[in-house]
């Protein structure tokens, strides 16, 4: 799965010939996918920073092209220009990841991957957040030009929701009910998660975190 493709399907869009005639100042700074490789329902995203405004244009390029203007967690931080032609495709991401998790002795498999690209301080990098089987998130930098693993943390379900409440004080009104909206489905997963475990403690069994995931 390589990302040129998107690219070009985004440049043939009639939503974007308007878009860069209108704001031709504006200018590439991340890829955003969101690969599930359970389901195979992938998202695809490309983002582009228009100064005038300090926002980011947001197309989603799943079926028809669509575009929306968000605004920025940041914004007197200007994003840098990214360059979206990549030395890794999204369909070698996952196997860079395994490799390293057997290195590090991390025994789950990954069932999302949230995989962003783009440019840190002058480097091109992978930012990836995934959902493992264990109901734990693997936090992830991968250099795009060594293909290299320059960060990679777990952590579970549970310490990124405690962190929600503090992170969403200090983001601005949209960032916050974004924020919100996240916090309430990881919320939800938690009742659940507990529910289950707490009936099943009384029948003497386990739950696994697929069972979990289709009633949430």
């Amino acid at each position: 799965m390589k990302i040129q493709p998107y690219v070009q399907k985004l440049q043939a869009s009639n939503k974007y010939k308007k878009f860069i005639k209108e704001y031709s100042e504006s200018f590439v700074v991340a890829g955003f996918f969101v690969l599930d490789y359970e389901t195979g329902m992938n998202i695809h995203q490309i983002d582009y920073y228009v100064p005038s405004k300090k926002q980011v244009a947001a197309f989603n390029l799943d079926g028809e092209v669509e575009v929306r203007l968000l605004d920025m967690m940041h914004k007197e931080k200007k994003p840098e220009k990214l360059n979206l032609k990549t030395k890794i495709d999204l369909d070698a991401l996952k196997g860079i990841l395994e490799d390293e998790m057997k290195n590090r002795n991390i025994t789950e498999t990954i069932k999302k991957c949230v995989a962003v690209i783009q440019m840190v301080d002058g480097k091109k990098l992978w930012v990836l957040n995934c959902v493992l089987s264990g109901m734990e998130i693997l936090k992830t930098h991968v250099d795009d030009e060594t293909r290299s693993v320059l960060k990679m943390e777990k952590s579970s379900m549970m310490d990124y929701i405690k962190k929600m409440p503090q992170i969403s004080q200090q983001a601005p009104k949209a960032d916050k009910e974004a924020l919100q909206k996240q916090l309430d489905q990881l919320n939800k997963l938690k009742q659940q998660l507990e529910k289950e475990k707490a009936s099943l403690e009384k029948q003497g069994g386990q739950v696994s975190p697929e069972e979990i995931e289709e009633k949430a």
